[in-house]
């Protein structure tokens, strides 16, 4: 039986991720079935609660307000909204509502009270919550626990190094912190990285070795293929191909047994075969619905007929974590503070994602 290791270096993890492939698929198809039921996989819906307009200047997103990509921008939905989204998610064989706001971070307020009431609205449907919202500090996170919330997600990207030359307005610290103050609560954590943006394997494995020293490692860790979309710093970025998706997913599945392994964005790109050598390869968690947040994802139905074809089956809500409890509004214990944190603002130049946006602006 494999031994959760929280003190994975980069050499090791490069290592793991050049074996022999079918070295490495034997490898993590086994660690994969020590740990989890290998024909079950856990299905989510993500819903853009709030798009567009976003002030961050991340290279791959094409809801950064300071690129041109054809995106409109929404204010927040209500949440009689999200209960009907979730309600056809759940339908459709979901066991899990993840809402994405861009925002670079939360703010107290009105929005955020409608946020938290999406929420204890949804965890009452008997779904798994998760929220993706940008930075938060303690007390927020506190506050969505309140309400039921599962899962928060917020991801990495891609390692302490290369972040660098992918985003300048806010740092890797930053990251950290809020995952870190997520800990402080029972509200699991959700995050992972993107690959195919120019990055190296050296990089790959760094982020790797950010998530899996984390103590507890993170309860899930999307894996997403960058889709290159014409407006962004990254639209002439070459698709990464089947075998780099398949490699990683099996080095996430060796560095973390425990985690569930989500296969994200780029699926449209991906063929079934390579999906299901994905799914023996540890992967056991995907996003369905026709877009994630903005970008093309493949239709709930194609990917029902898939798991048929395979023998898969969704996971149902709340088997790894018990169901959190809602506490109503009037009944919290944590009241908004107002707080104004100083979330880092690095200052760093990137040149392409500087020349984009004044592009955008002619």
């Amino acid at each position: 039986m494999s031994i959760t290791k929280h003190n994975w270096t980069k050499d090791e993890i490069i290592a793991i991720y050049n074996k022999p492939l079918m070295d490495l698929l034997y490898e993590a198809a086994s660690i994969h079935r020590q740990k989890h039921d290998p024909n079950v996989v856990q299905v989510s819906t993500l819903l853009s609660i709030k798009t567009g307009g976003c002030p961050e200047d991340c290279g791959y997103c094409p809801q950064a307000a300071r690129y041109n990509t054809g995106v409109e921008g929404n204010d927040l939905m209500s949440v009689s909204q999200v209960k009907a989204q979730a309600l056809r998610a759940k339908s459709s064989g979901s066991s899990r509502v993840c809402m994405g706001a861009a925002w670079r971070n939360v703010k107290d307020g009105e929005e955020f009270d409608q946020v938290l009431e999406m929420v204890r609205t949804i965890n009452k449907l008997d779904m798994e919550v998760c929220c993706t919202l940008g930075m938060i500090t303690e007390n927020q996170a506190q506050r969505l626990a309140e309400a039921g919330l599962y899962a928060y997600n917020h991801n990495l990207d891609t390692s302490e190094d290369y972040y660098k030359d992918v985003i300048s307005t806010r740092a890797f610290e930053d990251r950290l912190e809020t995952i870190e103050n997520v800990r402080k609560t029972n509200v699991t954590v959700c995050s992972g990285g993107i690959i195919g943006m120019g990055e190296s394997i050296e990089d790959r494995a760094g982020m790797l070795v950010a998530l899996s020293t984390l103590n507890p490692q993170p309860e899930s860790v999307p894996i997403n293929a960058l889709v290159a979309v014409e407006g962004t710093p990254m639209e002439d970025e070459k698709p990464v191909e089947i075998w780099e998706m398949i490699r990683m997913v099996a080095t996430t599945r060796i560095v973390m047994p425990e985690t569930q392994v989500r296969l994200s964005a780029g699926r449209t790109n991906m063929s079934r075969e390579g999906q299901a050598m994905c799914f023996f390869a540890g992967a056991n968690s995907i996003f369905a619905g026709d877009k994630l947040l903005t970008t093309p994802n493949p239709d709930v139905h194609e990917d029902m007929k898939m798991f048929e074809l395979l023998g898969l089956n969704p996971q149902k809500p709340f088997t790894k974590v018990s169901q959190p409890k809602t506490v109503e509004a009037e009944d919290s214990q944590f009241a908004p503070l107002g707080e104004k944190p100083k979330w880092t603002r690095p200052g760093h130049t990137i040149e392409r994602n500087v020349e984009h946006s004044i592009k955008s602006k002619i």
